[in-house]
């Protein structure tokens, strides 16, 4: 058996009369930027998240950038950003002119350590950006109240955590605003790229909207140097079926994570995701972390089971931030982290012989470790 390490086809299979239905409804339209499909699915999805606003813009690096330029940060101020995260929440800092201040992250989720912000702060300092890294909510109440001690706005990187829960509130309405990225891959993923902000400031959502249609409120009247960055009607009317079908395709992640963790968590080579009680995770992805990541992930291989690394390379030592100056050894957990994360199947459509076929698999990944590791041993006795 073969289990892909995603599976979008059978997305569009499950709701395939809807979609086409959807898309056929914009092409008769006959107006395919910024319409009525737009507009009801920022209502439909703020009214998810529970916030007063969406803004649909051309993808997750986008909103980031477009909610810092709306907030007015730029050349020399200075974000907090985890330094365990994908380039993209660096990258929005860096485009608008500001400077990306790393932050290790807490060793059992992943994510931005609130205990080390404070520590970063400096009067330059003008944003926290937390990232929900693999759909795993970070710990936004110490965020915010070292934020709210030192006067500072909190942006939410939310491109890997539609659906999440903190604390029962959903992510995207846990900061002064957040990004979505709407990339295929997503829970809630489009058919192209795609991405959103969220926030209940009417003056900000105000801000990006004109940010991300040229500076404009009123054609060829132009009120700043804007963007070209909006969500187009064909992707926001089929983003409209999935979003129907989100917390339903999240429950069935979270199933298969569980399942997934009862399994492994009996595997000595393997260590299973940490879930703090506070935590709704939307299992954007199920990492596992390794020191014998190699041999995992070629045995799974070998047994038809696809894998990925989330990241190998972490932004620090990326070439594009070269100039900053950071060394290997600069932040050794996210460092460890790169080393040793590993992907495994995640989605709403693994069936149950797959499950069962990975279970086997994992045991027997676990077992062939162990063997090799005793090897020595094991010769002595032939």
């Amino acid at each position: 058996m073969n289990v892909s390490f995603l599976d979008l086809k059978s997305s569009y299979h499950e709701l395939k009369v809807e979609l086409d239905a959807a898309y056929l409804r914009v092409m008769e339209s006959g107006w395919y930027v910024l319409g009525q499909e737009v507009e009801a699915f920022e209502k439909e999805f703020a009214t998810y998240c529970g916030v007063k606003h969406c803004i649909g813009v051309g993808n997750g690096l986008d909103a980031l950038h477009l909610i810092l330029r709306a907030m007015g940060v730029g050349p020399d101020d200075e974000v907090i950003v985890p330094a365990n995260t994908f380039i993209a929440t660096w990258l929005a800092v860096s485009n608008v002119g500001a400077r990306p201040v790393p932050v290790e992250p807490h060793e059992r989720t992943y994510n931005i350590d609130p205990d080390r912000i404070e520590a970063a702060i400096t009067t330059r300092t003008k944003v926290i950006l937390p990232v929900h890294l693999y759909g795993q909510p970070a710990d936004m109440d110490p965020i915010c109240e070292v934020a709210r001690r030192h006067g500072l706005r909190v942006v939410e990187d939310a491109a890997q955590a539609h659906g999440a829960r903190y604390k029962g509130k959903r992510a995207g309405s846990l900061g002064d605003a957040a990004g979505f990225s709407f990339y295929p891959g997503k829970n809630l993923g489009a058919f192209g790229d795609g991405g959103a902000i969220t926030t209940d400031d009417a003056d900000l959502a105000d801000r990006v909207r004109t940010l991300r249609n040229y500076g404009s409120k009123e054609k060829y009247r132009h009120l700043c140097m804007g963007y070209n960055s909006r969500l187009d009607e064909v992707q926001a009317a089929l983003l409209r079926v999935k979003l129907t079908a989100l917390d339903a395709w999240n429950r069935r992640r979270a199933d298969s994570a569980g399942f997934f963790s009862s399994v492994l968590q009996k595997q000595s080579a393997m260590t299973v995701p940490y879930m703090p009680e506070w935590a709704g995770p939307s299992w954007h992805l199920y990492v596992i972390r390794t020191g014998k990541r190699r041999e995992v992930q070629r045995l799974l291989s070998e047994r038809g089971i696809g894998t990925l690394i989330h990241y190998p390379v972490p932004p620090h030592l990326q070439q594009a931030y070269a100039a900053l100056g950071y060394k290997p050894g600069s932040f050794p957990l996210s460092e460890k982290l790169a080393d040793e994360v590993l992907s495994l199947p995640m989605g709403p459509h693994l069936s149950l012989p797959q499950l069962n076929y990975l279970a086997k698999c994992f045991e027997s990944v676990d077992a062939s470790i162990l063997l090799a590791e005793h090897q020595e041993n094991f010769n002595g006795y032939r």
